[in-house]
């Protein structure tokens, strides 16, 4: 989909560098850290290491104009949340939203993701949300869908034991295929899946994307998978299996 440019991008950014994550990969191993300072209320003074260490930590890759991020984020303070988007006049609109709700426990990355080992280190996350990916349907481009092979054993490989994924679309296409990546992954185990998510789970249990909100309302079904990772492995290159 083509995104709307967006005036002085640069300069309207410079205002949310609090909430922003300028080089991600510096913060392998020590994500936690990056919510010490506050944004907000800052006569509160930071957060105590003991509380940060203690506190579970969620990724959104693909956060779009961050509907969920910041409503998932107000439902469960308790917990610490990275919104991934890589158009940056998408995640400012996210921005914008967790801004206005005041939201602490989320910080952005305005970057893509090509291998999340680069991010993360194995284990560091505790869950992760893939939400209204690109379906990228052409075979050719197979390997850019978020829910490839590969792709599925880098998250894999930085998603605690017993953590999960999960992963939303309106696309029938691509959750065929992502259910069959899913279930054919050996540290991967499928709890749970609808073929119409807003049809057999109550709507006051579900956070919704924006995109989910205006397919459901043409009538369009949502797809639903949840997988809880087993275990992690590496071959002989050390990549994750």
């Amino acid at each position: 989909m083509r995104q709307r440019h967006i005036k002085n991008l640069d300069e309207l950014l410079k205002d949310y560098e609090d909430q922003l994550i300028a080089r991600p990969e510096e913060m392998k191993g020590h994500w936690r850290d990056a919510f010490r300072e506050p944004c907000f209320e800052k006569e509160r003074g930071p957060l105590c290491d003991g509380d940060l260490a203690s506190r579970p930590l969620y990724a959104e890759v693909g956060c779009g104009k961050g509907q969920f991020i910041t409503r998932l984020s107000s439902l469960h303070p308790e917990n610490l949340y990275l919104a991934v988007e890589g158009h940056e006049s998408v995640g400012f609109y996210a921005l914008k939203k967790t801004r206005a709700a005041e939201r602490e426990n989320v910080r952005f990355v305005l970057n893509y993701i090509h291998d999340a080992r680069d991010f993360f280190e194995r284990g560091e996350i505790d869950g992760l949300y893939l939400n209204f990916s690109d379906p990228w349907p052409k075979p050719r481009h197979e390997k850019r869908r978020l829910t490839s092979p590969r792709m599925l054993g880098e998250f894999a490989s930085v998603i605690k034991p017993g953590g999960f994924i999960e992963f939303k679309t309106d696309n029938d296409e691509l959750f065929a295929y992502s259910e069959e990546q899913f279930r054919a992954h050996p540290m991967m185990d499928v709890e749970f899946v609808t073929h119409d998510l807003h049809r057999d789970v109550p709507l006051d249990q579900l956070v919704t994307t924006e995109y989910e909100d205006k397919f459901s309302s043409q009538g369009k079904n949502i797809h639903f998978i949840r997988v809880r990772i087993l275990e992690t492995l590496e071959n002989e290159e050390g990549s994750a299996l």
